[in-house]
């Protein structure tokens, strides 16, 4: 998951509000009910020690989600008397609608509920053409296509000269438009960021078309067979989606798991424990962090300073680092704070997990692949 997202969270000191709110209810609540949650919430942070300005901020942001479509949820992060950030939810909060009060914000469930839900562009390929479509999990909204040769498309029976000529000139159209739509497809999928690209229609189109995109994009593509005009299920979608981010989350631990083993002048790509991490955060390198949430070590207690590479696993540590002012926080906030200033990414492996013993997770559910200067 790309965090850049996050960067404005940490261009101001907290206290933070980390308001995770679930709108997956939200047709069946009464107006009055969603008032009742907002004033919940907001309560809630007073008795965390919240201050009325950011606890009213929240609670009129959550009264305000009364209107939004938002089919999932919505999480909110305010400090300072105002929301900061309001980033919409792939899926529910786990456990319904949440509420903290700390040093940092709490952005280890966006892994989660933001991160592992892939914007694809479903490319609808015959040999005419394709029509593509976003998938998000907002919904889809058409992403354009491509038009290719119209003329010849179809084959004859017939093998005389003559026709063997035709049928060539049929093969060189099919050919010209798959190079059309996988270069139309390239360039959709750089605009929109896309995360998977599902190819559907007939098996040679698909094929045309696969081994005509760019190899930088041969791991985000699934194929789905189809006739002519039709179009993919919501719940296929969410399958095909669901599959590749299992498939990336095994890939980050494999290379993860293969890295622990120390290269030949003794250093080892992989670090696990929150002492390991947190040395690595403060020298810069964390190349990519690995998390599940709510294991063990993401509630352990780190010591922060204002700067991201001002953290400790005891307090008496920065002090002889030379900061003075310094703040409890969770081992997984810090970190994560860390990884968004130092621009890594960071991606919950949960989902790759079932497959696995306890021996292949990170210890205490937090790991890094390292980057050595």
């Amino acid at each position: 998951m790309d965090l850049a997202f996050l960067h404005p969270l940490y261009e101001h000191q907290g206290p933070w509000a980390s308001v995770y709110v679930d709108l997956s209810r939200h047709t069946e609540d009464t107006p009055h009910e969603r008032e009742l949650t907002a004033a919940a919430v907001a309560r809630e942070l007073a008795e965390q020690g919240a201050d009325d300005a950011t606890c009213r901020a929240v609670r009129e942001a959550v009264e305000e989600l009364s209107h939004a479509t938002d089919p999932h949820g919505r999480a909110l992060f305010a400090c300072g008397g105002r929301v900061v950030l309001d980033p919409r939810l792939a899926r529910p909060p786990y456990g319904g609608t949440t509420a903290d009060w700390a040093p940092l914000p709490h952005v280890t469930p966006l892994l989660d509920l933001a991160g592992e839900d892939p914007v694809c562009v479903v490319a609808y390929i015959d040999r005419k053409g394709a029509d593509f479509e976003l998938r998000s999990a907002l919904g889809s909204s058409d992403a354009g296509g491509v038009t290719g040769r119209q003329w010849p498309v179809h084959r004859t029976s017939s093998v005389d000269w003559s026709e063997r000529h035709f049928q060539l000139r049929v093969e060189n159209t099919w050919e010209h438009n798959a190079a059309e739509i996988a270069d139309a497809l390239a360039v959709c999928q750089e605009e929109t960021g896309a995360d998977l690209l599902i190819l559907v229609g007939d098996d040679r189109e698909r094929r045309s078309v696969h081994e005509r995109l760019p190899k930088r994009l041969q791991d985000r593509i699934a194929e789905a067979s189809r006739g002519a005009g039709s179009r993919l299920l919501d719940d296929e979608v969410e399958r095909l989606r669901a599959d590749h981010v299992r498939s990336r989350a095994r890939e980050d631990l494999d290379r993860f798991l293969a890295a622990r083993t120390p290269d030949g002048e003794g250093r080892a790509g992989a670090a696990e424990g929150v002492p390991a991490l947190v040395e690595a955060a403060r020298e810069h390198r964390i190349d990519e962090l690995l998390v599940i949430p709510d294991a063990p070590d993401t509630h352990r207690e780190v010591w922060v300073g204002e700067d991201a590479d001002q953290l400790a696993v005891r307090r008496t540590e920065l002090k002889t680092l030379g900061e003075q002012n310094s703040w409890s926080a969770r081992a997984d906030d810090a970190l994560l704070r860390s990884a968004v200033m130092t621009g890594a990414p960071a991606v919950s492996v949960t989902s790759a997990l079932p497959s696995r013993s306890d021996r292949d997770a990170p210890v205490g559910g937090l790991g890094a692949l390292l980057r050595w200067k």
